[in-house]
């Protein structure tokens, strides 16, 4: 059976969607990250040498990020679900989003965690500069990044609902954890659309059965 290595907190918590979405049967290996330092513990080390999450195992293959995890669920377990037909108007897009989620989406996202959470834990006497640089930083670069992706997303979706067609697809679960973040990060007061998105998926029953089985998230 398929084994999911999964961290609280963290990406994986898609391919637990995913799997929910398509019915296949599977189980998790649950890692908590550390309290104090945020970061994955030492188990997941000695699953793949990153430590990260999320990392599956399916017999003898031991297969770690999101992306190509997914596209091994949907070509093991799809049957053709969640994916346009190659050669479809909608197949090219829908790449594009599945690769896009995390090459250019989920950088600066990253990097405005960071940069809010240094002076959180900068000495008491560095907190002043630490806020002061960083804060500098985010204005000029991260922050209109964030806006610009943002508004990306909101008139990608705002026709259909969904990412890549008419219909729900695997690029909109790979794309929920940026716009998740995104919310807490940019704000979506001025997109509905993307308000909508995220009611919609968090209304499926599939995504409430992953968030039952892989415990607590939080994507601030």
């Amino acid at each position: 059976m398929l084994t999911v290595h999964h961290l609280n907190n963290s990406r994986s918590q898609r391919v637990l969607w995913l799997l929910e979405e398509l019915g296949a049967e599977y189980e998790i290996v649950r890692h908590e990250r550390d309290k104090q330092t945020m970061l994955a513990p030492p188990s997941l080390k000695a699953v793949h040498p990153l430590g990260k999450s999320p990392v599956i195992v399916d017999g003898g293959l031991t297969l770690a990020e999101t992306g190509p995890i997914m596209e091994y669920i949907l070509d093991k377990y799809g049957e053709g679900r969640l994916t346009p037909a190659k050669g479809d108007a909608d197949y090219w897009p829908y790449r594009y989003w599945m690769h896009y989620a995390e090459g250019s989406a989920m950088p600066p996202l990253v990097m405005k965690l960071v940069m809010t959470q240094i002076p959180k834990r900068a000495p008491f006497f560095m907190k002043p500069f630490a806020n002061a640089i960083l804060g500098k930083a985010q204005k000029a670069f991260v922050d209109p990044q964030l806006v610009r992706h943002a508004d990306y997303w909101e008139a990608a979706v705002q026709d259909t609902g969904w990412f890549a067609g008419e219909a729900m697809t695997a690029a909109d679960i790979m794309m929920s954890f940026p716009v998740e973040a995104g919310a807490q990060r940019a704000g979506y007061d001025s997109r509905p659309a993307l308000k909508d998105f995220l009611k919609r998926i968090h209304a499926r029953p599939a995504y409430k059965a992953a968030l039952e089985k892989g415990g607590p998230y939080a994507y601030a």
